[in-house]
């Protein structure tokens, strides 16, 4: 697989520079943590999730999260795993046929799920790439981190972990630094299993009884950006300790009545049909989402949790990198700038300084691996429009 693999080669042809590499589940897990892209989470329940998955993973979808927590309802889950059991038989009858599968992971409730479900998918398993652990804790986590190695060890197959760091003790200021010491202490154990860790912002509102409108950004609420940014110093360091760190869920909802002036800027989308584009994205209500992205990249994010299928164009339209960005990039880490020393870029337009841009260029060229690097004329607009068959 690899990102944008489902539009024609002659249009990445000429939308990308650089074009984005091709990947699969076996493949070394740093290229698959900078992967994910937009992970799209369904209920286990969906009747025809086969069908839904392959239909999802051929419009470019990559990860998928098949959830038997928060998304079913408590009397659901024995119902849900039985089906989530068959949906993967049915799913590897498919991709045997030549259907495309993304990289699966089940969000489960609690240890014990993941062995017994590991061994109910039987042959199907092969189809699997991990877990998504919930409201992840030292204490809590570790006993998902236990079933999980001892469930790769039981099949002989690589599995991942994703924690999801949701939990009330994470916000709360009083015991929110030993909660990230803790949990830093047990991913840490595991770093080879932990693919990426996601921020649970929902049940971070949850916790205060706030939901925030599509005009605000996860750090339009103040509560929510201080967590954020605790969890990026603490486990997103570019020092070799740190992980993948995935944008957190935006949530749509039809609202009466737009209170504030659209914020989606104009400028990317003054030539030819990109205004109509412009438009039909603003009535959509994905300008909120926009800039959610570009904030989550801003703060040291990667990827996004998705919860509707269209919301997964702009997250990977927008993951693409710019030209500017390459270049910027391939300059500071010429093997002749190991000195350090500042240079203009080659754009003419900024100041690069080679020894504090050194960690930002190698995360855009891990970036511009398996996303692609953009042409030097091609913009957001071109990408998305490409993406949606415009």
């Amino acid at each position: 697989m690899r990102h944008f693999g489902h539009i024609p080669a002659a249009s990445r042809d000429r939308l990308f520079h650089r074009q984005p590499c091709e990947f699969d589940a076996d493949s070394p897990a740093a290229v698959l943590s900078a992967a994910l892209g937009a992970t799209l989470y369904s209920p286990a329940t969906r009747p025809r999730l086969a069908e839904d998955v392959a239909k999802q993973a051929g419009r470019g979808v990559v990860s998928m999260v098949l959830c038997l927590e928060d998304s079913i309802d408590d009397a659901e889950v024995e119902e849900a795993e039985t089906n989530l059991v068959r949906q993967f038989s049915a799913l590897a009858d498919l991709r045997d046929a030549g259907a495309e599968v993304p990289l699966l992971f089940i969000r489960v409730r609690h240890p014990e799920q993941i062995p017994t479900l590991t061994e109910r998918l039987g042959p199907a398993r092969r189809l699997l790439s991990g877990f998504v652990l919930p409201k992840f804790t030292e204490a809590r986590g570790v006993p998902f981190l236990e079933a999980l190695a001892a469930a790769e060890a039981a099949t002989g197959r690589r599995l991942f972990a994703m924690p999801v760091l949701e939990s009330p003790e994470l916000l709360y200021l009083e015991t929110r630094t030993d909660t990230l010491l803790g949990i830093a202490r047990a991913v840490d154990k595991y770093r080879e299993r932990v693919l990426a860790l996601r921020l649970g912002v929902t049940d971070f509102c949850s916790a205060y009884g706030l939901r925030r409108s599509q005009e605000m950004t996860a750090y339009d609420v103040r509560i929510v950006t201080s967590v954020i940014a605790d969890v990026v110093n603490v486990l997103g360091r570019s020092d070799g300790t740190g992980f993948t760190i995935t944008g957190p869920v935006w949530e749509y909802f039809p609202a009466p009545e737009r209170m504030f002036k659209p914020q989606l800027r104009r400028s990317p989308f003054l030539e030819g049909s990109a205004e109509e584009l412009r438009t039909a994205l603003i009535e959509r209500d994905m300008d909120g989402l926009l800039r959610e992205i570009e904030l989550d990249r801003a703060n040291g994010l990667l990827g996004k949790t998705c919860i509707h299928p269209t919301h997964v164009a702009p997250v990977h339209a927008l993951s693409v990198v710019s030209h500017e960005e390459y270049s910027d990039a391939r300059d500071i880490l010429r093997p002749e700038r190991d000195g350090g020393g500042v240079l203009r870029s080659a754009y003419t337009n900024k100041m690069n300084e080679v020894k504090p841009h050194r960690a930002w260029a190698e995360r855009t060229l891990q970036r511009a691996e398996v996303f692609g690097v953009a042409a030097a004329d091609v913009g957001f607009v071109d990408l998305l429009a490409a993406c949606l068959g415009d």
